[in-house]
C-alpha cells in the first residue's frame, strides 16, 4: 500500500522525504517535517520514516503508525502533530529500504556507537557506512541526503562521500548524482521537545555549493529560519566540528560545577544560589550546575569523537585533549560522589540498609535512560550490599534487570534513605508532609529535583535529616 502511495501521490507533495531511523531524533524529526505547511495550508511533504527490521525497530514502526510517539515525554506537542500527520495521511513508518528509491531528501538519523570496552574508544563507522550504503543502492539522482548523525569530524568526506560514490558508480551514475550536506541535531527531548528542532538554530555545510543550495532550501521549510536563521559553514567537516565542540564545552562546563560543588559542601555555601547570581550577567548565563552525573546519548560520548576523528581520518596531526578527557572522567565519576556521601550518612556502610532511588532516566521529564548516572548510582549501592527500589514515572526499561522500574511511587516507611537523582517536575509537586507522614528517613538531593518549598519543609524543625549536593 505504501508503495502504490508513492508512486501515485508523489505529485500531491513538494518532495518525499524519508528519514532514516526512528529513534529520539528521528521519530521527533519525522513529525517535524510532516508538519511543515505551504502557505496555503496544505502538508507540504509525505514523510516516510525508516527503522531497522529489529524488535525495537519494528516497536518504534507500529507505535507511529497507531499515532503513538514512541517514546515516554512531557510534550504534547508530539502526540499532537503525530494525530494531525495521520489525520492528514502524510507520515508513514516501515522497514522496507526499497522505499528510498522514491526520496527526494533523506535525513540520516542513525546511531554512531562507541565503544568503551576498547583504548582509546571506538565509534562503530561500519554500521553507520552501511546505512550509507543502503541509501546510495536506491536513492534516485538529483536528490539530497542531509546526515544529522554526530560523528567523528570527517566522516562526511571521508567516510559518506566516497561510500556514496562506490554505489553510484555501481548503478552508472556520476559521483556527485546525490547531493550531501551534514546538518547536525540540536533535539532536546524534555518539555520543548518538539521546538527544539522546528523552533532552534541549525548549522549546515553541503559537499558542493548546489549541495548547501538544497540542504539550506530544505531547513527553510521545516524550521522557523525568521526567528531562527541558518548557519551556513566552509564544509561538512566544520558543521561535524560545531557539534562536537557544543558538546564538548557542556561536559567541561559541568565538570567544572562539579568540583565547586564539592568546595561549596566543605564550606557551608548554597552554590545554586552562587551559580543563580553568576548567570545574570549575559556572558555567563549558560554556566551548568553540580549533580548526579551525565548521561544520555550525547555528552558521555560525543567529545570522545575528537580524538577518533584524529586516529581515523587525520594521523598526521599531533594534537591532545587533556582538559577533554579530564572532564570526561570527571563526570563519569560523578555518581560515586553520591554514594559514597549516602554510605557516609549510613555510618559507613551501607550494607542491608533499603534506599529508594527516585528517578532512573538520565534527565529531567524525558523516559531515556541511555547511560543514565541513576544507572552507575544503582550499581554501585548494589555493589554496597544495599537493598535498592527505583521509582521513575516516564522510563520504562534500563540496563538493570534485576531492578525493574517501579511506576507507583512506593510507600518511604520502607526506606532508610531516597535518593531524588533525576529533576522530573512531577517530583516537586510531591507533598512531603504527607508522603513522609511520621517516617523519617535520610533524604539526599542529588540533583537539584527539589523546589524551595520542599527544602525548606526538609531543613525545618522535627523535619527529615536532609542533605544536597552542592548545598552546604
Amino acid at each position: 500500500m505504501l508503495r502504490k502511495r508513492l508512486q501515485s501521490e508523489s505529485k500531491t507533495y513538494d518532495a518525499i522525504v524519508c528519514v532514516q531511523g526512528l529513534g529520539f531524533v528521528g521519530a521527533a524529526m519525522a513529525l517535524v517535517v510532516a508538519s511543515a505547511r505551504r502557505d496555503n495550508g496544505t502538508a507540504r511533504y509525505l514523510v516516510v520514516g525508516v527503522d531497522q527490521d529489529t524488535e525495537s525497530g519494528r516497536a518504534r514502526i507500529e507505535a507511529l503508525s497507531q499515532g503513538d510517539f514512541p517514546f515516554p515525554n512531557t510534550d504534547p506537542m508530539l502526540q499532537e502533530q503525530l494525530q494531525q500527520a495521520i489525520s492528514v495521511g502524510n507520515l508513514y513508518a516501515t522497514h522496507d529500504e526499497s522505499v528510498f528509491q522514491w526520496a527526494d531528501v533523506a535525513l540520516v538519523d542513525v546511531q554512531m556507537d562507541v565503544d568503551f570496552s576498547v583504548a582509546p574508544p571506538e565509534a562503530d563507522l561500519g554500521s553507520f557506512k552501511r546505512a550509507i550504503r543502503t541509501l546510495g543502492q536506491h536513492m534516485p539522482s538529483g536528490s539530497l541526503i542531509i546526515v544529522e548523525t554526530t560523528v567523528p569530524p570527517g566522516t562526511t568526506v571521508n567516510v559518506v562521500a566516497p561510500t556514496l560514490a562506490s554505489c553510484l558508480q555501481d548503478r552508472g551514475l556520476p559521483h556527485d548524482a546525490i547531493h550531501v550536506a551534514h546538518s547536525y541535531e540540536r533535539v532536546m527531548p524534555g518539555p520543548n521537545y518538539f521546538d527544539s528542532i522546528a523552533k532552534y538554530w541549525r548549522a549546515f555545510a553541503g559537499m558542493s555549493s548546489d549541495s548547501a543550495a538544497a540542504c539550506s532550501k530544505f531547513l527553510e521549510t521545516i524550521v522557523d529560519v525568521s526567528n531562527f536563521p541558518l548557519t551556513e559553514l566552509s564544509s561538512p567537516t566544520s558543521s561535524e566540528t560545531a557539534k562536537i565542540l557544543e558538546n564538548s564545552y557542556r561536559a567541561i562546563n559541568i565538570a567544572l560545577m562539579d568540583e565547586w560543588g564539592h568546595f561549596a559542601e566543605a564550606i557551608g555555601i548554597d552554590l545554586f544560589e552562587v551559580i543563580q547570581a553568576i548567570r545574570v550577567r549575559p556572558t555567563h548565563s549558560n554556566i551548568r550546575q553540580p549533580g548526579l552525573g551525565v548521561g544520555g546519548y550525547c555528552l558521555t560520548k560525543d567529545p570522545y569523537f575528537s580524538a577518533i576523528a584524529l586516529e581515523k581520518f587525520f594521523p598526521q596531526a599531533q594534537v591532545n585533549f587533556p582538559l577533554t578527557t579530564r572532564a570526561m572522567k570527571i563526570n563519569e565519576e560523578m555518581p560515586e560522589s553520591t554514594a559514597i556521601r549516602l554510605r557516609e550518612l549510613m555510618g559507613g556502610d551501607l550494607k542491608n540498609k533499603h534506599v529508594l532511588v527516585m528517578g532512573a532516566s538520565y534527565r529531567g521529564d524525558v523516559g531515556d535512560t541511555r547511560y543514565s548516572p541513576s544507572e552507575t548510582l544503582t550499581r554501585m549501592l548494589m555493589n554496597a550490599g544495599a537493598n535498592i527500589r527505583v521509582h521513575d514515572p516516564l522510563a520504562t526499561t534500563w540496563d538493570v534487570p534485576e531492578i525493574p522500574i517501579e511506576h507507583e511511587i512506593p510507600d518511604p516507611m520502607y526506606f532508610d534513605a531516597v535518593v531524588f537523582a533525576t529533576p522530573h517536575s512531577i517530583f516537586q509537586s510531591i507533598n512531603l508532609a504527607s508522603w513522609f507522614g511520621h517516617h523519617r528517613p535520610w533524604i539526599l538531593d542529588s540533583n537539584n529535583v527539589l523546589s524551595d518549598d520542599q527544602r525548606h519543609y526538609l531543613t525545618g524543625s522535627n523535619a527529615n535529616k536532609f542533605v544536597s549536593v552542592g548545598r552546604g
